[in-house]
């Protein structure tokens, strides 16, 4: 209990120490901002800053802190460690530095955020890539809970029926104003995962269940390697490349350059805090990761182990917070994916999605591919995300990195982490069943290896441009 508590310390203050450095390194002016400047009433659209910030949560969080949170409590408590200091040092500053670079070039998206600050090679494999990632998500996430609906309501009413329904609505949230379905759903979700939250971890704590304390020992029932897995398997609850597709939506819809810590780092602490209650609650809950493990297992995966814990611990309200957590988060998180989806092709192509006619020409060939794919088995692609997801963080704070560079701020703040997610990344895909199966052997060296060749080729970009300037100054 000791150690949770502290870590709950830490990354609450977290948000107001380094955070308030995050934001004083970055340096947010009194500038008008592309919400005001380019309104359109679609996606530049000013909105309060508290809705912002419970649509940015909503947006980035899903089920991501509570099924990765789950997946990491396998290893045992020392996934406390990683949802803390992940989340402060690296997903907070991946979120902050995605918005408000977004902001600064008129809310552009993180393809094209990319390609500005690592060239155009890497803008065209960032478009490809981050469409692909968007449109796979909101694959995944229409699929689940259609089936899920389907179990819960009567037998006419089928899978394919609920995902013709979820489809439509993809279709109506990707294609009207963000301020219209968006905003105003949103925040009663963002609103419920933070209450489910705070049940849980209520709920643990009052009723005697026993949160560990830290220990860096390997508690996975399987004994799978603490690195690279729990620190791509925990992904949403400290650092994920999805969220650098969802804060460019935000970054539309901001008054004020000024709030960009409280709804980027702000809403990323947010998402800490709640996985690292469900982290807790995975381990207290079942008593061991053996327990966790079995429970997974016999119910048949996260979704059932999240309907188990807070129907038991929350009773009746317990049970409609859990359906809210399994069928509407995800569908959520798939909506917003498609609308990002679509924003980075008007970028790509320079499309004004001002004109409602424009919007349609892009929102339905993106709806009718995702459609097609639902009809498909996306599992085995789907293993892909977890990698792609943290592959996507790396190359954001890299452009970060470069950025702050550029703009003469301590980059070290994006580079540093930018290094520790090469090294994840790189030695993920080595030794992943997924990917090319190699021994840690192998993979380790060659995974350290990577991300002191990334840093290397940043740390002599900035030499020979410091030494350039140096020169043009003498």
């Amino acid at each position: 209990m000791v150690s949770f508590l502290i870590c709950l310390a830490i990354l609450i203050g977290g948000y107001f120490i380094y955070g308030k450095y995050t934001e004083k390194n970055f340096g947010p002016d009194e500038r008008v901002t592309p919400a005001v400047s380019m309104a359109d009433g679609s996606d530049y659209v000013v909105m309060p800053v508290w809705r912002v910030f419970l649509i940015q949560l909503l947006n980035i969080a899903g089920l991501g802190p509570i099924f990765g949170a789950l997946a990491g409590a396998l290893w045992g408590p020392s996934v406390f460690l990683w949802i803390t200091f992940g989340t402060i040092f690296a997903g907070a500053v991946h979120d902050y530095l995605s918005g408000m670079i977004s902001m600064r070039h008129g809310g552009k998206t993180i393809g094209e955020i990319v390609g500005i600050y690592l060239g155009p090679t890497m803008k065209q494999i960032m478009r490809v890539f981050s469409v692909v990632l968007l449109v796979l998500v909101g694959v995944a996430f229409s699929t689940g809970p259609a089936a899920l609906l389907a179990m819960l309501t009567p037998d006419t009413l089928t899978k394919s029926f609920w995902l013709v329904v979820i489809i439509v609505y993809y279709f109506i949230a990707t294609f009207v104003p963000v301020d219209k379905i968006i905003g105003k759903v949103y925040p009663i979700f963002g609103l419920s995962l933070i209450f489910m939250a705070l049940g849980v971890a209520g709920g643990i704590i009052l009723q005697g269940y026993t949160i560990p304390e830290i220990t860096l020992a390997n508690l996975h029932p399987k004994n799978t390697p603490i690195w690279p897995m729990m620190f791509v398997s925990v992904a949403c609850g400290a650092i994920s490349g999805f969220h650098a597709t969802q804060s460019p939506i935000m970054a539309r819809c901001m008054n004020s350059e000024k709030d960009g810590r409280k709804i980027f780092y702000g809403a990323m602490v947010t998402e800490g805090v709640i996985a690292l209650i469900w982290a807790a609650a995975g381990v207290a809950f079942y008593e061991s990761t053996g327990g966790l493990l079995a429970a997974m297992t016999e119910l048949g995966g996260q979704g059932p182990v999240v309907y188990d814990i807070t129907s038991k611990l929350l009773g009746p309200v317990g049970s409609v917070f859990a359906m809210i957590g399994v069928i509407a988060c995800p569908i959520s998180s798939g909506d917003t994916a498609f609308r990002s989806a679509r924003l980075v092709v008007a970028d790509w192509f320079n499309v004004d999605q001002k004109d409602a006619k424009k919007r349609l020409i892009l929102t339905l060939p993106i709806l009718g591919i995702g459609a097609v794919l639902t009809q498909m088995d996306v599992q085995m692609i789907w293993r892909y995300f977890s990698w792609s997801n943290q592959t996507l963080a790396m190359m954001a704070l890299w452009a970060g990195a470069v950025y702050l560079f550029r703009n003469k701020k301590n980059s070290w703040t994006a580079s540093i982490p930018a290094t520790f997610m090469s090294a994840v990344s790189m030695t993920y895909i080595l030794m992943a069943p997924e990917g090319f199966k190699l021994s840690m052997t192998i993979a380790y060296p060659v995974g350290i290896l990577f991300a002191l060749l990334c840093f290397g080729l940043f740390a002599r970009i900035t030499f020979i441009k410091e030494k350039q300037e140096g020169k043009m100054a003498a």
